[in-house]
Protein backbone atom coordinates (compact mmCIF):
# COMPACT_ATOMS: atom_id res chain seq x y z
CA UNK A 1 0.00 0.00 0.00
CA UNK A 2 1.42 3.45 -1.15
CA UNK A 3 1.52 5.64 1.76
CA UNK A 4 1.67 9.67 0.61
CA UNK A 5 2.98 12.21 3.11
CA UNK A 6 1.81 15.81 2.43
CA UNK A 7 4.39 18.56 3.52
CA UNK A 8 3.63 20.85 6.59
CA UNK A 9 2.72 24.64 6.39
CA UNK A 10 6.48 25.45 7.38
CA UNK A 11 7.91 22.87 4.78
CA UNK A 12 5.66 23.97 1.84
CA UNK A 13 6.38 27.52 2.44
CA UNK A 14 10.24 26.50 1.86
CA UNK A 15 9.31 24.57 -1.04
CA UNK A 16 7.65 27.53 -2.76
CA UNK A 17 10.15 30.38 -1.81
CA UNK A 18 12.99 27.95 -3.36
CA UNK A 19 11.17 27.37 -6.22
CA UNK A 20 10.40 31.42 -6.56
CA UNK A 21 13.93 32.22 -5.99
CA UNK A 22 15.03 29.61 -9.03
CA UNK A 23 12.35 31.10 -11.52
CA UNK A 24 13.98 34.52 -10.83
CA UNK A 25 17.35 34.49 -10.86
CA UNK A 26 16.47 32.04 -14.35
CA UNK A 27 14.71 35.33 -15.40
CA UNK A 28 17.77 37.79 -14.23
CA UNK A 29 19.96 35.69 -16.51
CA UNK A 30 17.72 35.44 -19.19
CA UNK A 31 17.23 39.37 -19.07
CA UNK A 32 19.31 40.36 -22.66
CA UNK A 33 16.69 38.13 -24.20
CA UNK A 34 13.45 38.66 -22.29
CA UNK A 35 13.81 42.29 -22.07
CA UNK A 36 13.49 43.30 -25.80
CA UNK A 37 10.75 40.48 -26.28
CA UNK A 38 8.87 42.55 -23.19
CA UNK A 39 9.04 45.86 -24.71
CA UNK A 40 8.34 44.36 -28.41
CA UNK A 41 5.23 43.09 -26.15
CA UNK A 42 3.94 46.05 -24.38
CA UNK A 43 4.33 48.32 -27.59
CA UNK A 44 2.20 45.08 -30.08
CA UNK A 45 -0.33 45.94 -26.65
CA UNK A 46 -0.88 50.09 -27.33
CA UNK A 47 -0.82 49.21 -31.32
CA UNK A 48 -3.79 46.67 -31.16
CA UNK A 49 -6.63 48.89 -31.00
CA UNK A 50 -5.66 50.56 -33.99
CA UNK A 51 -5.00 47.12 -36.08
CA UNK A 52 -8.48 46.10 -34.84
CA UNK A 53 -9.99 49.45 -36.10
CA UNK A 54 -9.03 49.19 -39.03
CA UNK A 55 -10.28 45.16 -39.38
CA UNK A 56 -13.68 46.48 -38.04
CA UNK A 57 -14.07 48.89 -41.16
CA UNK A 58 -13.60 46.45 -43.44
CA UNK A 59 -9.30 46.65 -44.25
CA UNK A 60 -7.96 42.95 -44.75
CA UNK A 61 -5.91 41.82 -41.95
CA UNK A 62 -2.97 41.80 -43.81
CA UNK A 63 -3.22 45.32 -44.90
CA UNK A 64 -4.12 46.91 -41.33
CA UNK A 65 -1.39 44.90 -40.36
CA UNK A 66 1.11 46.69 -43.09
CA UNK A 67 -0.66 50.27 -42.27
CA UNK A 68 0.54 49.93 -38.30
CA UNK A 69 3.42 48.63 -39.13
CA UNK A 70 4.73 51.25 -41.55
CA UNK A 71 3.43 53.96 -38.91
CA UNK A 72 5.90 52.64 -36.37
CA UNK A 73 8.57 51.89 -38.47
CA UNK A 74 7.69 55.71 -39.35
CA UNK A 75 7.77 57.05 -36.19
CA UNK A 76 10.83 54.91 -34.69
CA UNK A 77 12.86 55.92 -37.95
CA UNK A 78 11.95 59.60 -37.21
CA UNK A 79 12.77 59.15 -33.99
CA UNK A 80 15.98 57.52 -34.13
CA UNK A 81 17.10 60.15 -36.47
CA UNK A 82 16.53 62.87 -34.04
CA UNK A 83 18.08 61.61 -31.53
CA UNK A 84 21.27 60.09 -33.38
CA UNK A 85 21.81 63.17 -35.17
CA UNK A 86 21.70 65.75 -31.40
CA UNK A 87 24.05 62.69 -29.34
CA UNK A 88 26.51 62.92 -32.28
CA UNK A 89 26.26 66.82 -32.31
CA UNK A 90 26.83 66.70 -28.08
CA UNK A 91 29.53 64.33 -28.44
CA UNK A 92 31.31 66.90 -30.38
CA UNK A 93 29.95 69.65 -28.42
CA UNK A 94 31.85 68.13 -25.20
CA UNK A 95 35.28 69.31 -25.60
CA UNK A 96 34.24 72.67 -25.39
CA UNK A 97 31.69 72.01 -22.41
CA UNK A 98 34.59 70.63 -20.70
CA UNK A 99 36.82 73.88 -21.32
CA UNK A 100 33.59 75.62 -19.55
CA UNK A 101 33.75 73.47 -16.79
CA UNK A 102 37.09 73.56 -15.71
CA UNK A 103 36.55 77.53 -15.78
CA UNK A 104 33.64 77.15 -14.03
CA UNK A 105 35.28 74.96 -10.93
CA UNK A 106 38.02 77.51 -10.78
CA UNK A 107 35.50 80.21 -9.96
CA UNK A 108 33.94 77.96 -7.46
CA UNK A 109 37.05 77.65 -5.86
CA UNK A 110 37.55 81.36 -5.60
CA UNK A 111 34.31 82.19 -4.71
CA UNK A 112 34.71 79.49 -1.22
CA UNK A 113 38.36 80.95 -0.70
CA UNK A 114 36.82 84.32 -0.93
CA UNK A 115 34.28 83.14 1.46
CA UNK A 116 37.11 81.67 4.31
CA UNK A 117 36.15 78.16 2.52
CA UNK A 118 39.54 76.22 2.49
CA UNK A 119 38.80 73.62 -0.59
CA UNK A 120 42.17 72.30 -1.40
CA UNK A 121 42.21 69.26 -3.34
CA UNK A 122 38.63 68.51 -2.54
CA UNK A 123 37.12 70.80 -5.01
CA UNK A 124 38.87 68.96 -7.85
CA UNK A 125 38.11 65.51 -6.97
CA UNK A 126 34.35 66.35 -6.00
CA UNK A 127 33.53 68.47 -9.76
CA UNK A 128 36.03 66.56 -11.94
CA UNK A 129 35.43 67.96 -15.37
CA UNK A 130 37.10 65.35 -16.62
CA UNK A 131 35.11 62.73 -14.88
CA UNK A 132 32.03 64.40 -15.56
CA UNK A 133 32.42 64.45 -19.59
CA UNK A 134 33.74 60.07 -19.15
CA UNK A 135 30.41 60.37 -17.04
CA UNK A 136 28.39 61.64 -19.98
CA UNK A 137 29.92 59.96 -22.52
CA UNK A 138 29.48 56.57 -21.15
CA UNK A 139 25.45 57.80 -20.87
CA UNK A 140 25.58 58.79 -24.82
CA UNK A 141 26.87 55.04 -25.45
CA UNK A 142 24.75 53.64 -23.36
CA UNK A 143 21.53 55.65 -25.85
CA UNK A 144 23.10 54.50 -28.94
CA UNK A 145 22.75 50.59 -27.83
CA UNK A 146 19.32 51.50 -26.78
CA UNK A 147 18.44 52.66 -30.07
CA UNK A 148 20.35 50.12 -31.87
CA UNK A 149 17.83 47.20 -30.44
CA UNK A 150 15.33 49.06 -31.83
CA UNK A 151 15.40 47.08 -35.10
CA UNK A 152 15.07 43.39 -33.17
CA UNK A 153 12.09 45.49 -31.33
CA UNK A 154 10.15 46.29 -34.09
CA UNK A 155 10.36 43.14 -35.54
CA UNK A 156 9.21 41.24 -32.83
CA UNK A 157 6.10 43.43 -32.73
CA UNK A 158 5.38 42.58 -36.27
CA UNK A 159 5.61 38.91 -35.13
CA UNK A 160 3.27 39.74 -32.07
CA UNK A 161 0.89 41.52 -33.92
CA UNK A 162 0.47 38.43 -36.72
CA UNK A 163 -0.07 36.25 -33.80
CA UNK A 164 -2.58 38.12 -32.26
CA UNK A 165 -5.42 37.47 -33.79
CA UNK A 166 -5.27 34.15 -32.71
CA UNK A 167 -4.07 34.44 -29.12
CA UNK A 168 -7.02 34.23 -27.44
CA UNK A 169 -8.12 30.90 -28.72
CA UNK A 170 -4.85 29.80 -28.14
CA UNK A 171 -4.74 30.92 -24.77
CA UNK A 172 -7.95 29.03 -23.80
CA UNK A 173 -7.43 26.06 -25.21
CA UNK A 174 -3.63 25.56 -23.50
CA UNK A 175 -5.13 26.96 -20.28
CA UNK A 176 -8.77 25.36 -20.05
CA UNK A 177 -9.81 29.38 -19.23
CA UNK A 178 -13.25 29.64 -18.71
CA UNK A 179 -15.14 32.60 -18.51
CA UNK A 180 -13.34 34.15 -14.97
CA UNK A 181 -9.90 33.12 -16.65
CA UNK A 182 -10.70 34.74 -19.87
CA UNK A 183 -11.75 37.70 -18.07
CA UNK A 184 -8.53 38.44 -16.31
CA UNK A 185 -6.92 38.38 -19.76
CA UNK A 186 -9.26 40.85 -21.01
CA UNK A 187 -8.91 42.99 -17.56
CA UNK A 188 -4.59 42.91 -17.69
CA UNK A 189 -4.71 43.65 -21.50
CA UNK A 190 -7.62 46.62 -20.94
CA UNK A 191 -5.22 47.92 -17.74
CA UNK A 192 -2.02 47.55 -19.74
CA UNK A 193 -3.70 48.93 -23.10
CA UNK A 194 -5.22 51.99 -21.41
CA UNK A 195 -1.88 52.61 -18.94
CA UNK A 196 0.46 52.86 -22.29
CA UNK A 197 -1.73 54.60 -23.91
CA UNK A 198 -2.50 57.58 -21.52
CA UNK A 199 0.83 57.72 -20.46
CA UNK A 200 2.70 57.54 -23.88
CA UNK A 201 0.36 60.57 -24.67
CA UNK A 202 1.16 62.25 -21.52
CA UNK A 203 4.94 61.71 -22.12
CA UNK A 204 4.89 63.49 -25.26
CA UNK A 205 3.22 66.33 -24.24
CA UNK A 206 5.92 66.41 -21.31
CA UNK A 207 8.27 66.05 -24.17
CA UNK A 208 7.07 68.86 -26.40
CA UNK A 209 6.41 71.50 -23.87
CA UNK A 210 10.45 70.42 -22.52
CA UNK A 211 11.74 71.11 -26.02
CA UNK A 212 9.78 74.32 -26.41
CA UNK A 213 10.81 75.63 -23.28
CA UNK A 214 14.41 74.77 -23.97
CA UNK A 215 14.36 76.91 -27.33
CA UNK A 216 13.08 79.32 -25.84
CA UNK A 217 15.76 79.98 -23.54
CA UNK A 218 18.56 79.06 -25.94
CA UNK A 219 19.85 75.52 -24.50
CA UNK A 220 21.82 73.78 -26.81
CA UNK A 221 20.45 70.40 -27.97
CA UNK A 222 16.73 70.99 -26.73
CA UNK A 223 15.51 67.80 -29.41
CA UNK A 224 17.56 65.53 -27.74
CA UNK A 225 16.19 66.64 -23.80
CA UNK A 226 13.16 66.52 -25.31
CA UNK A 227 13.36 63.05 -26.16
CA UNK A 228 15.00 62.15 -23.18
CA UNK A 229 12.44 63.42 -21.06
CA UNK A 230 9.73 61.29 -23.37
CA UNK A 231 11.50 58.41 -22.58
CA UNK A 232 12.01 59.27 -18.45
CA UNK A 233 8.21 60.48 -18.19
CA UNK A 234 7.77 56.19 -18.31
CA UNK A 235 9.74 55.92 -14.58
CA UNK A 236 7.67 56.68 -11.89
CA UNK A 237 9.34 59.38 -9.32
CA UNK A 238 12.62 59.88 -10.34
CA UNK A 239 11.97 59.93 -13.78
CA UNK A 240 11.13 63.96 -13.20
CA UNK A 241 14.19 64.66 -11.94
CA UNK A 242 16.07 62.93 -13.78
CA UNK A 243 15.23 64.58 -17.01
CA UNK A 244 15.56 67.97 -15.02
CA UNK A 245 19.44 67.72 -14.68
CA UNK A 246 20.88 67.44 -18.14
CA UNK A 247 19.81 70.38 -19.59
CA UNK A 248 19.86 72.24 -16.11
CA UNK A 249 23.59 71.32 -16.12
CA UNK A 250 24.18 72.56 -19.71
CA UNK A 251 22.14 75.93 -19.09
CA UNK A 252 24.77 76.31 -16.31
CA UNK A 253 27.75 75.38 -18.31
CA UNK A 254 26.67 77.20 -21.48
CA UNK A 255 25.22 80.21 -20.33
CA UNK A 256 24.93 81.74 -16.95
CA UNK A 257 23.13 80.68 -13.25
CA UNK A 258 19.70 82.55 -14.21
CA UNK A 259 19.16 80.31 -17.12
CA UNK A 260 19.76 76.86 -14.85
CA UNK A 261 17.07 77.95 -12.67
CA UNK A 262 14.48 78.80 -14.82
CA UNK A 263 15.48 75.46 -16.67
CA UNK A 264 14.95 73.47 -13.52
CA UNK A 265 11.86 75.83 -12.68
CA UNK A 266 10.15 75.14 -16.14
CA UNK A 267 10.60 71.48 -16.20
CA UNK A 268 9.46 70.82 -12.67
CA UNK A 269 6.72 72.87 -13.50
CA UNK A 270 5.42 70.68 -16.48
CA UNK A 271 6.30 67.62 -14.63
CA UNK A 272 4.36 68.82 -11.64
CA UNK A 273 1.42 69.83 -13.78
CA UNK A 274 1.27 66.81 -16.32
CA UNK A 275 2.26 63.94 -13.92
CA UNK A 276 0.49 65.12 -10.51
CA UNK A 277 -2.53 67.15 -11.84
CA UNK A 278 -3.72 66.08 -15.84
CA UNK A 279 -2.41 62.23 -15.50
CA UNK A 280 -4.30 61.52 -12.96
CA UNK A 281 -7.46 62.93 -13.99
CA UNK A 282 -7.10 61.21 -17.47
CA UNK A 283 -6.51 58.07 -15.64
CA UNK A 284 -9.53 58.32 -13.22
CA UNK A 285 -9.01 56.29 -10.34
CA UNK A 286 -6.07 55.45 -10.79
CA UNK A 287 -3.58 52.49 -11.19
CA UNK A 288 -4.87 50.66 -8.32
CA UNK A 289 -1.41 50.01 -6.98
CA UNK A 290 -0.40 51.60 -3.78
CA UNK A 291 2.11 54.00 -3.78
CA UNK A 292 4.94 52.01 -2.03
CA UNK A 293 4.37 48.71 -4.28
CA UNK A 294 5.21 50.95 -7.31
CA UNK A 295 8.75 52.54 -5.72
CA UNK A 296 9.16 48.83 -4.62
CA UNK A 297 8.33 47.27 -8.35
CA UNK A 298 11.01 49.74 -9.82
CA UNK A 299 13.48 48.58 -7.77
CA UNK A 300 12.58 45.06 -8.11
CA UNK A 301 12.15 45.32 -11.95
CA UNK A 302 15.00 47.10 -12.55
CA UNK A 303 16.94 44.98 -10.83
CA UNK A 304 15.36 41.81 -12.58
CA UNK A 305 15.28 43.25 -16.66
CA UNK A 306 17.76 46.29 -16.35
CA UNK A 307 16.55 49.31 -18.22
CA UNK A 308 13.59 47.83 -19.90
CA UNK A 309 12.27 46.97 -16.49
CA UNK A 310 12.31 50.22 -15.06
CA UNK A 311 10.67 51.59 -17.78
CA UNK A 312 7.91 49.05 -17.34
CA UNK A 313 7.19 48.53 -13.82
CA UNK A 314 4.14 49.59 -13.43
CA UNK A 315 2.49 47.54 -16.28
CA UNK A 316 4.12 44.85 -15.25
CA UNK A 317 3.21 45.05 -11.66
CA UNK A 318 -0.41 45.71 -13.00
CA UNK A 319 -0.02 42.25 -14.61
CA UNK A 320 1.39 40.57 -11.67
CA UNK A 321 -1.50 41.73 -9.62
CA UNK A 322 -4.16 40.16 -11.51
CA UNK A 323 -1.99 36.94 -12.09
CA UNK A 324 -1.91 36.66 -8.18
CA UNK A 325 -5.55 38.00 -7.61
CA UNK A 326 -6.56 34.90 -9.45
CA UNK A 327 -5.86 31.61 -7.02
CA UNK A 328 -6.98 32.01 -3.14
CA UNK A 329 -3.58 31.27 -1.83
CA UNK A 330 -1.95 34.06 -3.49
CA UNK A 331 -4.81 36.95 -3.42
CA UNK A 332 -3.35 38.82 -0.15
CA UNK A 333 -0.48 39.25 -2.07
CA UNK A 334 -2.70 40.83 -4.52
CA UNK A 335 -4.68 43.02 -1.85
CA UNK A 336 -1.13 44.48 -0.01
CA UNK A 337 -0.12 45.34 -3.74
CA UNK A 338 -3.15 47.09 -3.99
CA UNK A 339 -4.42 50.63 -2.84
CA UNK A 340 -5.53 51.65 0.70
CA UNK A 341 -8.92 49.37 1.31
CA UNK A 342 -11.38 51.23 3.25
CA UNK A 343 -12.36 49.87 6.63
CA UNK A 344 -15.74 48.66 7.15
CA UNK A 345 -18.44 50.79 9.08
CA UNK A 346 -18.97 48.82 12.01
CA UNK A 347 -22.26 47.86 12.94
CA UNK A 348 -24.41 49.49 15.95
CA UNK A 349 -25.21 47.24 18.73
CA UNK A 350 -28.67 47.06 19.69
CA UNK A 351 -28.90 49.08 22.86
CA UNK A 352 -28.98 46.59 26.62
CA UNK A 353 -32.43 45.73 27.76
CA UNK A 354 -33.70 47.49 30.98
CA UNK A 355 -32.90 45.43 34.10
CA UNK A 356 -36.02 44.35 35.97
CA UNK A 357 -36.69 45.34 39.73
CA UNK A 358 -37.34 42.77 42.16
CA UNK A 359 -41.42 43.51 42.34
CA UNK A 360 -41.36 43.46 38.28
CA UNK A 361 -39.85 40.25 39.05
CA UNK A 362 -41.94 38.66 41.74
CA UNK A 363 -44.72 39.79 39.88
CA UNK A 364 -43.79 37.68 36.94
CA UNK A 365 -43.16 34.82 39.02
CA UNK A 366 -46.58 34.97 40.52
CA UNK A 367 -48.30 35.05 37.05
CA UNK A 368 -46.48 32.43 35.66
CA UNK A 369 -46.98 29.60 38.87
CA UNK A 370 -50.84 30.84 38.66
CA UNK A 371 -50.92 30.10 34.84
CA UNK A 372 -49.32 26.83 35.21
CA UNK A 373 -51.86 26.10 38.11
CA UNK A 374 -54.80 26.96 36.18
CA UNK A 375 -53.47 24.84 33.39
CA UNK A 376 -53.11 21.80 35.58
CA UNK A 377 -56.80 22.62 37.15
CA UNK A 378 -57.81 22.47 33.17
CA UNK A 379 -56.14 19.01 32.93
CA UNK A 380 -57.94 17.35 35.34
Amino acid sequence: MTTHVGFTPPGRALLVAGALVIVITGVHLAAPVLAPVLLAAFIAVVATPPLRWLQSHGWPKWLALVIVVFVLLDLGSILALLASGAIEGFRNSLPSYQERLVLLSQELAGWLEAAGVSTGEAMPSVFDPAQTIGVLRRFLSSLGGLFAQGALVMLAVVFILLEAPGLPAKLKVAFDLDDAGKRRFRQVFEAINRYMLIKSLTSLATAVLLFLWLRVLGVDFAVLWGILGFVLNFVPFVGAVLMTIPPTLLALVQIDLGTALLVALGSLTVNTVIGSILEPRIMGRGLGISTLAVFLSLLFWGWLLGSVGVFLSVPLTMALMVALDASPYTRPLAVLLGPEVPEAPSKPQPPPLPEETGGQRHGAESRSSGAGIGERGEDR
